[in-house]
């Protein structure tokens, strides 16, 4: 290493902390008023902050939105080995799990259906993060399908992919509903239910229609 070159700095515990009592702050605004309509003010103000201190720690409006969704995801794989989402069929009994414990963190949930929706329209910033996350979850549904069917002996149909977008899809709609109806929809039943569904008619498909 050259002398004159230093290792980065690590952040201090207490900047750590400030930053992620922030971005808490900043999943409450954003699931109650939408990204557009959620002002920074009201985040510095939950934090004891000024406006300019929260931009000083994320930069702008659009990089602590970023960063929020960034913490969201990473809150789902801190439990797991290594950090990240398993192969096979204990992909599917991960998207269970993820289930029952978004039944207890509605906040959470609430920012990201909120964030998700909005993220189609015309210019919002978080439309590439949705893009990418949708596109690499769909694989790795349709990789861990496929990885099953190996293991099991039988060859993946061609419904996999599809199969793959449902369950993505299924989840994030049961999310709404138990939201709007939380006493009407268990969340995790539903999605353990959906999942299942899914499951066996991608591992042994019958006519039901």
């Amino acid at each position: 290493m050259n002398s004159t070159t230093r290792p980065p700095r690590r952040p201090r515990p207490e900047t750590l902390a400030r930053r992620e009592r922030i971005l808490k702050a900043a999943m409450a605004t954003f699931g109650t008023r939408g990204y557009h309509k959620g002002p920074l003010t009201e985040i510095a103000d939950q934090v004891g902050m000024t406006h300019a201190g929260v931009l000083h720690h994320f930069g702008s409006k659009d990089q602590l939105l970023l960063e929020v969704l960034r913490y969201r995801d990473e809150s789902d794989v801190k439990d797991l080995e290594g950090q990240h989402i398993p192969d096979g069929i204990d992909l599917f009994r991960h998207l269970v799990k993820t289930a029952l414990l978004n039944a207890q963190r509605a906040g959470l949930v609430q920012a990201y259906v909120v964030l998700s929706a909005e993220s189609v329209t015309e210019g919002h910033p978080a439309r590439d993060f949705f893009v990418d996350r949708y596109r690499t979850l769909r694989r790795e549904a349709g990789d861990a399908f496929r990885l099953v069917c190996e293991e099991r002996g039988i060859d993946a149909p061609e419904t996999v992919d599809r199969a793959a977008a449902s369950i993505l899809a299924v989840m994030d709609g049961l999310q709404v509903q138990w939201l709007l109806e939380p006493e009407k929809v268990d969340l995790a039943e539903a999605s353990a239910f959906a999942i299942e569904a899914i499951m066996a008619q991608v591992l042994d498909p019958r006519e039901v229609l």
